[in-house]
């Protein structure tokens, strides 16, 4: 079989490979938070028909021959970058404005990061994300009201959860959201819901100067905007563009099966 049937295959499962990624960054366009992927592509293995040779005395240098073998995915990278507010006037909605990650943890006390800030406050006077996680403070706590009962609650730019308790006309802390950091963000493992785990790669996340967790605005996270939520980064124009050239590359692989079985239907036919 003629190699560049094998390596046009390898372009075609590659590109319906990037295919779903743009696929899925355009179903996310409104999601809260949501962070793009990109897919990058890189050469398989080369088979060398000569290798080189240097000069001697009698004869120049020779080059090596090689035949490339197809493609593969180099890497599928989550795109960090930022993203708009948009505005909401909701006190316990919430966005982060530079580096970092709320953190939330499951009735299992497993941890998740999340950037999505899309609080309220539940029954049992718990802080929970939109699927019921406990948000955690900078000492790794879940934040709950200790059966207070508390009015005009807000969070501000530092990420101090505020209220008034009741018969008082004062307003006190009541806890402060911790914010995680990491070495390499880029490590990070999606793991649905709006929600990441940490990796091997990513590291575990940075600790506060005095704490568990960072507090918002400082050792390097990022403050928060209280009223707001932060945007989906997929930008569609780039989205589309990059589905043309997907289609583009997608069509051209096709092409080299179709033309590498003509030639191999021309061999069969040379004995009729």
């Amino acid at each position: 079989m003629m190699r560049s049937m094998f390596s046009a295959v390898s372009g075609l499962k590659n590109h319906q490979v990037k295919m779903d990624v743009i696929g899925n960054n355009i179903a996310n366009v409104n999601t809260v938070a949501y962070k793009s992927g990109r897919v990058t592509f890189q050469d398989i293995f080369n088979q060398t028909l000569k290798p080189a040779s240097g000069a001697d005395v009698n004869l120049g240098g020779i080059n090596p021959q090689q035949v490339g073998l197809g493609v593969s995915i180099g890497t599928i990278d989550t795109m960090f970058t930022s993203a708009g507010a948009q505005r909401t006037d909701y006190a316990l909605d919430l966005s982060i404005e530079g580096d970092g990650f709320f953190v939330v943890q499951n009735g299992a006390g497993e941890t998740f990061y999340t950037r999505a800030g899309n609080f309220r406050l539940d029954d049992q006077g718990n802080l929970v994300n939109a699927n019921g996680m406990f948000v955690l403070d900078v000492d790794g706590n879940a934040i709950n009201l200790g059966g207070v009962q508390y009015h005009d609650i807000s969070i501000d730019y530092m990420g101090r959860m505020m209220g008034i308790p009741s018969g008082s006309s004062t307003s006190q802390v009541i806890a402060v959201l911790g914010i995680a950091t990491f070495t390499n963000t880029s490590g990070l493992q999606k793991a649905g819901n709006n929600t990441y785990i940490e990796t091997t790669s990513s590291g575990s996340p940075l600790p506060g100067s005095t704490s568990v967790y960072k507090q918002a605005g400082f050792d390097g996270a990022g403050a928060l905007n209280p009223g707001t939520l932060e945007m989906s980064n997929v930008d569609l124009s780039n989205e589309f563009t990059d589905m043309i050239i997907t289609q583009r590359g997608y069509q051209a692989n096709a092409r080299v099966i179709t033309v590498a079985d003509s030639l191999l239907e021309e061999l069969v036919n040379l004995k009729r």
